[in-house]
């Protein structure tokens, strides 16, 4: 594990539940912020939205929001809309909106992030994601 100082910005937004949370990536105007509004909708409270700064420590990888976007979430299409935002929280799951679920029961995957082994979550073509990555923070993934 590196030095509890390194950091990473990554363009990607990021909601938790508690103190865990999930970081959401893919190319711009893949859905990063639709995602992030729909799992506010759900209960889930913003961390941050389009820029995440990444921060390895001993519980894990942190993340937070640069303090000039913070609560802010942009709603394309809207606007920019003001949110209750959380200072920071672990990442427990990576969502890659690049990349598309096609098996029913998926095995587990992961990615690196500071050093740290992340699971890693693609897409499915299922209007059940949203909550499935809610109930994922609040209870995790048993198969």
């Amino acid at each position: 594990m590196g030095s509890e100082f390194e950091t990473q910005t990554m363009h990607a937004s990021c909601v938790a539940i508690g103190a865990l949370c999930v970081l959401i990536t893919g190319s711009s105007g893949s859905g990063k912020s639709a995602l992030a509004l729909e799992l506010m909708a759900r209960g889930a409270v913003l961390v941050a939205d389009d820029r995440t700064i990444l921060t390895d420590s001993e519980i894990g990888v942190k993340a937070r929001c640069p303090k000039t976007i913070a609560g802010k979430i942009e709603a394309r299409g809207v606007g920019i809309l003001a949110a209750d935002f959380q200072e920071n929280a672990v990442v427990r799951y990576v969502v890659d909106l690049d990349q598309r679920e096609t098996d029913r029961l998926p095995h587990s995957r992961e990615i690196y992030l500071l050093n740290h082994s992340i699971p890693l979550l693609r897409t499915p073509e299922s209007p059940h994601f949203p909550a499935a990555i809610i109930q994922m923070l609040k209870g995790g993934r048993i198969a």
